[in-house]
Formats: C-alpha cells, sequence, structure tokens
C-alpha cells in the first residue's frame, strides 16, 4: 500500500487501532510495515535462522493458517463489504488499512490482488524449498432459514477462487475450503471442494453466523466425516473480524457436536484469547478462559486423535501470556498441534513486539535485533524463527508441531 496514502489516513487509524491490539506502548516497529524486499544475506544466513530450520523437514512445512485476501479487482472471486471502506465504521476501516499494508497491496485498479500474491510468493522464495501456504476461503454469513446475509458479511473469498490460486501457484500453495453449514447445498458444495483439492474447511463462527454446537451442523459433520476433511475453526475472542459479531459462538465448547460426529477438528489459536461461558456448568454456568476450556477438551482421551489445536497467532501481544506457555511446555500435546502464521498479521506491525517476548522470557535478548530485522523484510520468515526460538520452563516447541503437510495429506475417512 502506498506510504503516503497510509498516513493520510492516520487520524482514522489511530482512534481505532485500539480494536487490532493491546500494544503496551507506541508499537517499536511503527505503525507501517516497510515491504522490503528479499532478505540481505547476512540476515538469510544468520546462525538464528538456520538453527531455525535445523531439524525440521522444509518440505513439510505447511503453513496452515494463511488468508487469502484482496479488494475484488482481479477475476471476481473477492467480495468486500463496502463498511470496511468507509471512515463512517472507523474500526473496520482501520482494519482494512492495515491488512492492505500488512499484505504489501497495491491501491492501483486492478493490481491489489495480484500485488498481494505476488508478495506472498516473495515471502515463500524467502523460506526452504517446498514450504507452503495453506490458503483460506471465507464463506458469508448465513441464516438459520439458510440465506446469505450480505449486510453480515465482512467479506467473501470464494472457494473457486483459492482453488484457483493453489492450482497456478502449485509450489506455493494448498488451499483450505470455507462452507457454511446453514448453506442447503453445503454437502454437494464440500462435495465439490473436496474433488478441487480442499485440505481442509474453515470456520469463523462468530463472523459467519454458524454455531458448531447445532443440529443444523450435523448432515455436514457427517460429510466432513465421510471425507475425512479436518474443520480449522476459530475459538475465543475474535478482534479481526466482524460480521456477525457473535462472540459466543467461539465457545470450544460447541466444538464438541463436531467431534462428536468423528470429525478432526483443529482450533485455531488454542482458543487463546477472551473468555467464554462453561457450558459444562449448564446455562448460567460462569465465564471461564477460552483457552481453560480448549485445554479441558484436549484432555477429553476420546477425543485423542480428532482434536488439535494451530499455534497461529499466540506469539501476539495480546495472547503471549499463559496460554503460551502452557502450549510449549505441554509437550504431551505437541503432537496434536499444528503451526500457522495468520498472514499476513505478522506483517501488522503494532501486533507483535519482540522485546516484549524478551521480557516474558520467551526468547534470548540476543535474538531481538535479528528478529526485528528479518520481520521488515519477511513476516512469513520472522513468524517462524520467532517460533522455533521460543522457550518455556526449560522446553519448547517439537519439530512435529512445523511438519504439518501429513495431518492434512492424511484424510482418514469413515
Amino acid at each position: 500500500m502506498d506510504r503516503r496514502r497510509f498516513l493520510s489516513i492516520g487520524g482514522v487509524v489511530a482512534a481505532a487501532a485500539g480494536g487490532l491490539a493491546a500494544w503496551r506502548y507506541w508499537p517499536e516497529q511503527g505503525l507501517i510495515n516497510p515491504c522490503q524486499a528479499s532478505l540481505p544475506a547476512d540476515l538469510a544466513n544468520h546462525e538464528l535462522v538456520a538453527a531455525a530450520w535445523d531439524g525440521v523437514d522444509p518440505a513439510k512445512t505447511w503453513d496452515c493458517h494463511a488468508h487469502l485476501v484482496g479488494t475484488g479487482d482481479s477475476d471476481g472471486g473477492i467480495w468486500v463489504n463496502p463498511d470496511m471502506e468507509s471512515p463512517l465504521h472507523p474500526l473496520q476501516f482501520a482494519q482494512r488499512v492495515f491488512f492492505l499494508n500488512a499484505g504489501c497491496m497495491h491501491e492501483a485498479k486492478g493490481e491489489a490482488d495480484q500485488s498481494y500474491l505476488e508478495r506472498m510468493h516473495n515471502l515463500v522464495d524467502g523460506m526452504r524449498p517446498g514450504h507452503k501456504l495453506l490458503l483460506y476461503a471465507f464463506d458469508a454469513h448465513y441464516s438459520e432459514s439458510g440465506r446469505i446475509d450480505w449486510e453480515r458479511t465482512a467479506f467473501h473469498v470464494t472457494n473457486d477462487h483459492a482453488a484457483r490460486v493453489a492450482r497456478r501457484y502449485p509450489d506455493y500453495f494448498e488451499w483450505a475450503a470455507s462452507i457454511h453449514p446453514y448453506n442447503p447445498d453445503c454437502v454437494s458444495v464440500l462435495d465439490a471442494a473436496v474433488k478441487l483439492g480442499a485440505r481442509a474447511v474453515k470456520w469463523l463462527p462468530s463472523a459467519q453466523g454458524m454455531d458448531p454446537a447445532s443440529p443444523l451442523c450435523d448432515r455436514f459433520y457427517e460429510a466432513l466425516a465421510r471425507h475425512g476433511l479436518p474443520l480449522i475453526c476459530h475459538a475465543g475472542e475474535e478482534r479481526a473480524v466482524h460480521g456477525a459479531n457473535r462472540q459466543e459462538l467461539g465457545n470450544p465448547l460447541r466444538l464438541r457436536r463436531a467431534l462428536e460426529h468423528r470429525v478432526r477438528v483443529v482450533i485455531a489459536h488454542c482458543a487463546s484469547m477472551g473468555e467464554d461461558q462453561d457450558l459444562d456448568r449448564g446455562g448460567s454456568g460462569p465465564m471461564v478462559e477460552s483457552f481453560a476450556l480448549f485445554a479441558r477438551l484436549m484432555e477429553e482421551r476420546r477425543f485423542e486423535g480428532r482434536l488439535f489445536g494451530d499455534i497461529s497467532a499466540m506469539t501476539q501481544q495480546n495472547r503471549a501470556g499463559a496460554a503460551l506457555a502452557r502450549v510449549i511446555e505441554r509437550t504431551d500435546w505437541h503432537h496434536r498441534l499444528l503451526n500457522g502464521s495468520d498472514y499476513p498479521l505478522p506483517g501488522v506491525m503494532p501486533l507483535y513486539s519482540v522485546d516484549y517476548m524478551v521480557s516474558l522470557g520467551y526468547i534470548p535478548p540476543a535474538a531481538a535485533a535479528p528478529l526485528t530485522a528479518i520481520r521488515r523484510h519477511n513476516p512469513l520468515l520472522f513468524d517462524f524463527v520467532l517460533k522455533r526460538h521460543l522457550s518455556s520452563g526449560g522446553r519448547r516447541l517439537a519439530s512435529s508441531v512445523f511438519e504439518t503437510r501429513d495431518f492434512f495429506l492424511a484424510r482418514r475417512p469413515l
């Protein structure tokens, strides 16, 4: 995104930026992603980077959480709610500005969508050969009657568009479908997505309006289990996408219904932010940390082999607390954890603080300078190297957390 254009709307951004992150001070790397080109040789060959790749097979490092976004100026596969383009809705407007900048998109007509893809190409080229991104489609909001509600839809990225991008660039991308279970044709849409090579299905209930605990989802769960396709579902508080804005639908306990239908479920971010009602204690149960409910599900032995968590975004300032420490220290969970970046969010500069990670003891002080420099050039590599060097309680994340490819290749149909 053009720097002058970004700065010209800085007042609106500053007024609304509180919804993007809870950074403690002025962000140490400023507000703007500098969108610098490939890493200089001294950074590309830095011992911190070499150590991050040690013991990991790059061909198996599929980043399982990457967003396919744009303005819709390419082939009609992307639609953005006009509210996100209007200063009259400052928070949504600010979020769109940050996402455009994070993805280094050009504003010239006809270039935005393609420039987003080209930036991802550049970033993946800065990883090791074989590394790929799992790109997410994003379905519209549906009412329980099965009708699309465009007013409550933040944006829409079609399955066809995501499949087309992955097919065009097979060395860079895989893709995940997004299919609303209230869509009367959800099963046939899933069948079609599987034929087009979808590796998973992605839901964001608070924005898209599906209740994972509703019987309306049952036929879709049955179809997912039949295909053996995993469901990646956001849980816990959601701040980046509004849409329906029904936070209660992100309660991790609502995913028990999918698990009981023998669906492989990946809870995005390990539900590491916010609070949800403890539904196990009835309709008037207390509010508890969402992560505690995720942990409760992980402890249910019947869900071993079915319930997983992705660690995307867990190094953001507003998530890098006790939940991250516990995920690192629970080595018995590591074979059930999957790495993702939540791209383009690592490029939203205020969301991350290397100094904060040092202050929490997750990384040594000597790692701060190279990590900060890497992020200016390649937010994807920054996210990977940072996580590979995290430690808590004398433990680090296992290599298997980053080797996610086989999880998505193993369909395990019923």
